[in-house]
């Protein structure tokens, strides 16, 4: 039986004074575990009801932890990739890679690469900035895609739009892995569900700043529409 995780008062604390200020909440995570997934609740619980938007706490919670999910496992390949002693550049090197780095996820679990990316200086970045009339989701990797990444976020963002709800993403993909891009059709999912447009996820990767950014956007005061031609993927 699983026992409700206590967050420390000098946490609960220090959020509370950030909302009350309305300034914008981080944390840090290497692999998400049962206390990270408690303090990412309370950091959204603070943030929704300060706002007056309780109800959408479903769909901020599920779209933060696919989000990091995906950003935890690019940051674990890389690491995998270093183990193999491959290329991860090279597009031979990276296609045998995925595979191996799939089988070593099943068997070895992510909560063995937390010290890893510690030690490798990896890390995710989960922050919220807020007012009264919008709410930003932002999930950070401190390095760049690479080029094949960005073509098949590219592609898994087209392939995304072909479903209206999660049943028929799954009846077509069933247990499939990394490469469904299942995080990316979730959240446009979640988002179209909630009566807001799934384009408001986008994903930018700066090789200057070495960094990727998923973005979640939601406007809390209108729904904007934006144009066919809105952009999801930034690449610079």
């Amino acid at each position: 039986m699983s026992q409700e995780i206590q967050l420390t008062s000098q946490f609960c604390t220090s959020v509370d004074r950030a909302v009350e200020l309305g300034k914008k909440v981080s944390m840090i995570t290497y692999v998400m575990g049962d206390v990270g997934e408690a303090k990412l609740k309370y950091i959204l619980l603070r943030i929704l009801s300060s706002v007056g938007r309780d109800d959408l706490m479903e769909l901020f919670y599920t779209a933060a932890k696919e989000l990091i999910v995906n950003s935890t496992k690019a940051a674990i390949k890389r690491i995998i990739f270093e183990e193999l002693n491959l290329n991860i550049q090279n597009v031979k090197d990276y296609e045998e890679g995925m595979k191996l780095f799939k089988t070593s996820l099943n068997e070895r679990k992510f909560p063995n690469y937390k010290k890893k990316m510690r030690e490798t200086g990896l890390f995710v970045k989960i922050t919220c900035i807020y007012r009264q009339d919008k709410i930003d989701l932002e999930i950070k990797n401190n390095f760049p895609l690479l080029p094949i990444e960005a073509e098949r976020v590219k592609e898994k963002f087209i392939n995304a739009k072909k479903y209206d709800n999660l049943f028929e993403f799954f009846m077509e993909h069933g247990d499939s892995t990394e490469g469904a891009g299942m995080g990316i059709t979730m959240v446009e999912i979640l988002l179209s569900q909630s009566g807001f447009d799934r384009r408001l996820l986008s994903i930018y990767s700066s090789e200057r700043k070495k960094e990727t950014i998923a973005r979640v956007e939601v406007h809390l005061s209108e729904i904007p529409k934006s144009p066919e031609t809105h952009e999801q993927l930034f690449v610079e």
